[in-house]
């Protein structure tokens, strides 16, 4: 079977019944059109299957309207709200998105990603930098691809952009203190995660402040098996009464583990979590956790660097920080008023 004949403006402009401009100006998102005939051009492209020609059109504007989007892992809840705000900013503007996933390695640099990026048709790239890269210091863009990166870290050279994840800790570990808890076990994220390097050490700091010791780090995956073992250890630690999970998949899973080794939760101990990403997934949802505005940070990332694809200038090392609000469900106690 032969391969199939790619429809033209002029098939388009046939069918519609206009000259071939007008199909032209409404590719382009010429005002110089009619409302009734830019609707019977937009109805003719959508039976005839028209595909506007990117490539040219570039050509002629300078510019693809399409922005790239590199995540090291799709699946995550925080990367897919990510995404799903910068996609949908993007197509509100009239943008398209490319979304590239990239392999997680130890040698990584962010050089090799947005030359990979500089292959496509992209006028700009976001990229979710959620493990260290060995050349963020260093790392330069040209001017013709301009790049945004979501980290929270800031850079010399790019603009970033991401929740505050140090400051979601020292809330998360505050609030917990002053519940009466004497310290506070947390379950990190993999060591390979920027975001879960923050949140350790915005818990590790809080305890520091205070004169605690900070106790042993127990290391999850963010799925919900590594928080139920986590649990299933930390019932067995005499001090336990607080418990703050880096995500809420480990945090659900530690109140499982924790249940399963006779303790209650919150009587016996507190659990908190962070991302709010089970609501609407589990039933009658009592965890408190540290909601993080992930479609905003997206949305905000395009605005960033569309404008720097429209030629604005947006300024680098410094860093936009979203912050986390706390919600208060029924998964925390106050044991400040107990008796010794």
């Amino acid at each position: 079977m032969g391969r199939k004949k790619q429809v033209s403006i002029q098939d388009v402009a046939r069918f519609a019944e206009v000259s071939p401009q007008t199909v032209s100006r409404v590719v382009n998102d010429s005002t110089a059109v009619r409302p009734h005939t830019r609707q019977k051009v937009l109805n003719a492209m959508e039976t005839l299957g028209y595909r506007p020609n990117y490539a040219a059109r570039a050509l002629k504007h300078g510019r693809f309207n399409n922005i790239g989007i590199v995540l090291f892992n799709i699946t995550t809840f925080g990367n897919a709200r990510i995404l799903d705000g910068a996609v949908e900013a993007a197509s509100e503007f009239g943008y398209a998105a490319t979304v590239h996933v990239v392999n997680h390695s130890s040698d990584v640099t962010l050089a090799d990603i947005v030359e990979q990026m500089k292959q496509l048709p992209v006028d700009g790239v976001i990229v979710v930098l959620e493990q260290r890269v060995v050349d963020f210091d260093r790392f330069k863009p040209s001017k013709e691809l301009p790049v945004v990166l979501i980290t929270e870290k800031p850079s010399a050279h790019c603009p970033t952009i991401d929740a505050d994840q140090y400051g979601c800790s020292t809330s998360a570990v505050e609030y917990l203190l002053k519940k009466g808890h004497r310290t506070v076990y947390h379950i990190s994220g993999p060591s390979t995660s920027r975001a879960a390097e923050s949140r350790a050490k915005g818990w590790r700091d809080v305890l520091q402040a205070h004169g605690i010791p900070v106790p042993p780090t127990y290391i999850g995956d963010w799925e919900a098996d590594s928080g139920y073992e986590a649990g299933r250890a930390l019932a067995h630690e005499a001090d336990c009464t607080a418990i703050y999970a880096a995500n809420d998949q480990m945090a659900y899973g530690a109140i499982e583990g924790l249940k399963d080794s006779g303790k209650r939760v919150p009587e016996d101990v507190s659990v908190i979590g962070v991302d709010d990403s089970l609501i609407g997934t589990v039933p009658r949802l009592s965890l408190t956790t540290m909601r993080m505005d992930f479609e905003t940070i997206g949305r905000e990332a395009f605005a960033k660097v569309k404008l720097q694809c429209e030629g604005e200038y947006v300024p680098t090392n410094t860093k936009t920080l979203i912050p986390a609000k706390l919600i208060q469900r029924g998964s925390v106690s106050d044991i400040s008023q107990r008796q010794e």
